[in-house]
């Protein structure tokens, strides 16, 4: 057992210890070690080389550090020796920054225990060493095996706690597998706690997945239990998601579907609600409505001030139906006429029956009488909505309260909103949101404007009401992250834009807490917020090309080392570095491919297969 110990030390041995600055330390390579690949015990060894770990053994400690560059420089020290020394005199060196120890040769420790000394001897890092190094899942029995080590493959024990109770962010050129890995580590996970308590699994871990490009549908994807929303801006006939009335109803939820500003639009916004709350509280809403009505309209016709008279007349025929006499429409004014040197209505024909000296006669007029028959429809939400925001409105301009350029916009965008809203929403039933605990919102059929805030809006609500139970988990995962997480959008206004980041990086800053989880994926990171990215726990970055991407990288991940960060324009497909809390140190992994039938709908178009006399393209 001692000669193979030191047999084994032998041939592993690489060189010694010739400098150290703090934790870069260079290793002067033995002349017999510069071969390609080594051969022990009927096993071909890599030999060590750039991105290789080695070995630094000081004492019985093990000092465990990566080779991050190598070169060669001429020994000047004489030319004695054999004939071999005197015609190579080059000395091969190797850079290493240090990772991390060995303790007790058990466990690897990320982070600098000791510094090693000059002399101290390198070896190259044996495949059980080298087990421990990737040795990610530690005490924890809940693990996933989604991927192999990139150049030893052996499989990686991905711990579930660690990882999935974490923000988690996925980057990766198109073509570069970022999908794969989104869809596969979910897979695993559902599947692993399916089998592990599938009852508890079931009512206390919630999924949700926002899916731009409409690619995790896909029955075996991801899970075959799942809730499919595919929601359509364009017809009537996509799925519609369930929510109960006094969601829709919610100051927030109508903030975000109408693109209220903060400071104007939105207080308008509480008032109307309040008004349609009051109306669909009272013990006969038809009649309260009509009191508020009429009193309104009483003062509109006492007014003196044309323009807002006729602004508030305006407001009023999108709130009472047409008015028809004798089967034929009338202008609900058909018989008033404006005074413009009394600046007021009086009675058409009547000199002197101007109505702000005599307003008894203000019920005989058509539009009193019109008024006191009209009627609020509350088995639509969003007509009702409509309508009391008008109402309010009008209330608001008679006494002043507000602008009517500032306020009026907002109601025009709901209402070119709302037949969006009737397509993707439904209060008519009692289901709720979870009918299953994963849901995936499938967005490629809906307009880019209600792209950005479906996700903002679902979000909110599930995060909202996940706070408030503090029942289990929720995981709520960002597809193509980059169209509702950037700071750079000419199609919104600024505060509508903040308010939107607000909402997100509040759940990556405090959702843990809640037992809230952000996933982002994205192939474009430097449109992120910073925030955002700064604030994911664990990382899986695939190949990226783009400079400004590559910089993004290299200073909101703090876990990444010199060498991983210079490998990511290179990555082949698949292939990606896996950095973060659950990680020791970055280690490059090669993904497991999902099977066919399971993989996301991303698979890049292949000409061979369109040109092909198979099938039939138009069927």
């Amino acid at each position: 057992m001692p000669h193979d110990r030191l047999t084994k030390s032998s041939v592993l041995r690489v060189g010694t210890v010739c400098e150290v600055q703090g934790r870069r330390v260079v290793i002067k390579v033995d002349r017999n070690k510069n071969s390609s690949n080594l051969f022990f015990k009927g096993e071909i060894l890599r030999n060590i080389s750039v991105d290789s770990y080695i070995e630094i053994r000081k004492g019985f400690l093990s000092i465990i550090g990566k080779v991050e560059g190598e070169k060669i420089v001429e020994n000047l020290d004489g030319v004695g020796g054999d004939l071999a020394q005197r015609t190579d005199r080059n000395i091969r060196l190797l850079t290493v920054s240090l990772s991390g120890y060995l303790e007790d040769s058990k466990k690897f420790i990320s982070g600098t225990r000791e510094l090693p000394l000059i002399g101290n001897e390198a070896y190259i890092v044996d495949r059980e060493k080298m087990h421990l190094i990737h040795n990610l899942k530690g005490d924890s029995d809940l693990t996933i095996s989604v991927a192999v080590a990139e150049h030893e493959d052996f499989p990686l024990e991905i711990p579930i706690d660690g990882v999935f109770n974490s923000h988690i962010a996925i980057f990766g050129n198109t073509g570069s597998g970022k999908s794969n890995t989104l869809a596969l580590l979910y897979q695993e996970f559902v599947r692993i706690l399916r089998e592990r308590n599938q009852r508890a699994f079931f009512e206390k871990t919630k999924i949700v997945l926002f899916d731009f490009n409409g690619e995790f549908g896909r029955d075996g994807c991801i899970s075959e239990e799942k809730q499919v929303f595919e929601l359509s801006t364009r017809t009537d006939n996509g799925d519609r998601i369930p929510i109960s009335p006094d969601k829709l109803l919610d100051l927030e939820i109508l903030s975000i579907l109408a693109d209220a500003t903060e400071k104007t639009q939105k207080p308008f916004l509480k008032r109307a609600l309040n008004l349609l709350n009051n109306i669909r509280r009272a013990e006969d809403a038809n009649i309260y409505f009509r009191k508020i009505l009429t009193s309104n309209l009483e003062q509109i016709l006492q007014m003196a001030d044309k323009v807002r008279v006729f602004q508030c007349l305006d407001y009023f025929r999108q709130i009472v139906p047409v008015l028809t006499l004798d089967g034929v429409e009338r202008d609900l004014e058909y018989d008033l006429e404006w005074h413009n040197t009394s600046c007021g209505f009086r009675i058409r024909g009547e000199s002197d029956g101007f109505l702000a000296q005599k307003t008894q006669r203000i019920p005989q007029t058509a539009i009193y009488k019109h008024a006191q028959n009209s009627a609020i429809n509350l088995n639509d939400l969003l007509e009702a909505l409509v309508t009391c925001m008008y109402l309010q409105l009008i209330g608001d301009l008679i006494k002043n309260r507000a602008q009517n350029e500032h306020v009026a916009p907002v109601i025009n965008k709901f209402v070119s909103k709302s037949l969006e809203i009737r397509r993707i929403f439904d209060t008519s039933n009692d289901l709720t949101f979870w009918q299953r605990n994963i849901n995936i919102i499938d967005m490629h059929s809906i307009n880019m404007d209600m792209k950005k805030t479906i996700p903002l809006l679902i979000a909110k609500m599930v995060y909202d009401d996940h706070k408030a139970s503090g029942i289990g988990s929720l995981s709520i995962i960002v597809d193509e992250a980059h169209n509702i997480l950037s700071r750079d959008s000419a199609r919104e206004s600024e505060s509508w834009r903040d308010y939107r980041l607000e909402v997100f990086e509040e759940i990556i800053k405090e959702g843990r807490k809640f037992g809230a989880f952000l996933t982002i994926s994205s192939q474009r990171p430097n449109d992120i917020s910073q925030t955002i990215i700064s604030q994911a726990h664990n990382y899986f970055i695939h190949r990226l090309i783009n400079s400004r991407d590559l910089e993004t990288i290299s200073t909101a991940v703090s876990y990444i080392d010199a060498i991983a960060e210079e490998s990511i324009p290179t990555m082949p497909t698949g292939t990606c570095i896996f950095s973060g809390v659950a990680s020791p140190l970055p280690l490059k992994i090669r993904m497991m491919p999902l099977e066919i039938n399971k993989q996301p709908r991303s698979a890049t178009l292949a000409f061979s297969e369109i040109v092909s006399d198979e099938g039939d393209l138009y069927s």
